[in-house]
């Protein structure tokens, strides 16, 4: 079919009773799709829904042969679908435990795809070579912003071109926090996590010294080893800011030999963790980029490798069709139970979980949360469901798994991150600039107008899949070859940016007293 003749709306499924427009439908189009014929009662902007039959009033309104809401009133064929005559329902999706279970497919090893990698000594393996400044407390963050920066920007890396940086990580939490709550526990899980990622090659934690976040503690329960390139300081011991700066510096110079030494290897996908990610979602983000990214993911889990979903609020209403493929219903149920931790969650902050979508995202044609998780979950293309992992936790299974976090794009990554991801693989439909150091971060577009206008920030289009002239399977293709590549140090365009110093956002949960 060429572009001429091709249907301007896209149906996903024989049973909807909406169609996506592929670019902006002027009022008074005739549109043709799946044997029903429909002239546009109003402009329907790019990627927004339009009405392909009459939808009475409280009946569902279908897409990807889902409900994803209901109608507030009468929709004649040709309306534009949207906040004005769509409303949210409570998801009512009915979920079989691990109904489809089945043993992940894994290529025979003489078949699977490697990688480049740095095989750390605890065996993981990195697929960049930083140092982290871990900081314990908010009152340490300008001391290891001045170390980063002095590294970074001020020639302390001259002569080391195999070290990537110095990332200071620093963050707004660490004392006047309840050491009994579920936020005091993230905030270790996160900080450990992140002294544990393979794409740290060396590690130095300063705290102030009287915050309630001690180092000493989580040294400890998470079985941390200090050594030559794992050390900690106080600013308070030290003596002040200056004198843990020059201590500070000092240590990193003594890293610095050993961790440029690092060399790349050839090493199997089981050492690549990717976690999937979507911002700035369209209407067109379930149709293309995330498809295509599900796409890749399958081609990563059955070399062997692990993909990592999150944000809970993003698959709520669509999590039936994560339970279906878990591989026991104790998976399962553990993804129902965080589920439910979200409802009570939400409610007791006077909120619900339909404060999602978006400003952004609706301007980009979603509606509801139900369509919007509808299309999110399709990062996680169709492998079985290994493991349901609470935030921050260890990854320590291979294949396609899933990782409780916020749907906010920061603290989500920061949650995988923690957990041992080390690429990065973010789709959006209305454009997201963002870096998440130590891990690169490839961007995926979902139309091409948008990859057109932000040509520096994107490293992949996938809009060709709307109008029909690329396929899911040729983009997700693309998208597997370029995470090999990077993996295997190739740079994406955030990181040409340097961009990745101010995304590291642990969950904050609880009072601040």
């Amino acid at each position: 079919m060429t572009t001429d003749t091709i249907s301007p709306v896209i149906r996903l499924n024989p049973a909807d009773n909406v169609g996506v427009a592929r670019t902006a439908i002027p009022r008074g189009t005739a549109i043709a799709e799946g044997g029903e014929a429909v002239t546009a009662r109003a402009d329907i902007p790019s990627g927004h829904k339009v009405a392909l039959r009459t939808i009475a009033p409280g009946e569902a309104v279908l897409k990807y042969g889902q409900t994803i809401g209901i109608a507030t009133g009468t929709i004649t064929p040709g309306d534009h679908v949207h906040l004005h005559n769509l409303a949210m329902q409570e998801s009512h999706a009915t979920h079989h435990f691990a109904e489809d279970a089945r043993e992940t497919p894994l290529l025979p090893e003489s078949e699977r795809r490697t990688f480049e990698g740095y095989v750390r000594p605890d065996g993981q393996v990195g697929t960049r070579n930083f140092i982290g400044i871990v900081t314990s407390v908010n009152c340490s963050a300008t001391v290891a912003r001045a170390i980063a920066d002095h590294f970074n920007r001020g020639g302390g890396l001259e002569g080391y071109d195999n070290v990537d940086g110095v990332v200071a990580l620093t963050h707004g939490t660490g004392c006047a926090i309840n050491m009994k709550t579920e936020g005091y526990l993230y905030l270790q899980r996160v900080l450990s996590g992140y002294a544990r990622n393979p794409n740290f090659a060396g590690i130095l934690f300063i705290g102030l010294g009287c915050e309630t976040n001690q180092i000493d503690p989580i040294v400890q329960k998470f079985g941390l080893t200090e050594g030559p390139l794992l050390r900690t300081m106080t600013i308070q011991n030290l003596g002040g800011t200056r004198k843990t700066i020059e201590v500070a510096s000092g240590i990193i110079r003594e890293m610095l030999p050993q961790v440029n030494a690092a060399k790349r290897t050839t090493v199997p996908l089981t050492g690549l963790k990717v976690a999937l990610q979507c911002g700035g979602s369209d209407g067109y983000s379930g149709i293309s980029a995330n498809p295509a990214l599900g796409y890749a993911a399958d081609l990563i889990v059955q070399h062997g490798g692990t993909a990592v979903l999150s944000e809970t609020p993003e698959i709520y209403g669509a999590e039936h069709l994560l339970t279906r493929r878990a591989v026991s219903a104790e998976v399962a149920q553990k993804l129902i139970d965080r589920i439910e931790w979200w409802r009570r969650y939400t409610e007791r902050n006077g909120a619900e979980l339909n404060n999602n979508p978006s400003h952004g995202n609706k301007l980009g044609g979603l509606t509801t949360i139900l369509e919007k998780s509808l299309g999110a979950v399709a990062k996680g293309g169709s492998m079985p469901l290994e493991a349901v992992y609470e935030y921050g936790e260890i990854i320590d299974r291979t294949g396609f798994v899933f990782m409780d976090t916020p749907g906010y794009d920061p603290v989500a990554v920061t949650g995988q991150v923690a957990g041992g991801c080390n690429v990065i693989v973010f789709t959006t439909g209305r454009g997201s600039v963002s870096g998440f150091k130590p891990a690169p971060c490839i961007k995926v577009a979902t139309n091409t107008e948008m990859y057109e206008h932000m040509s520096d920030d994107m490293d992949i289009n996938c809009g060709d899949i709307v109008n029909g002239t690329d396929s899911i399977e040729a983009a997700g293709r693309r998208i597997f070859e370029k995470i090999l590549a990077v993996a295997s140090g190739e740079h994406t365009l955030s990181e040409d940016f340097g961009f990745g110093d101010n995304e590291f956002v642990p969950w904050q949960i609880g009072a601040v007293t």
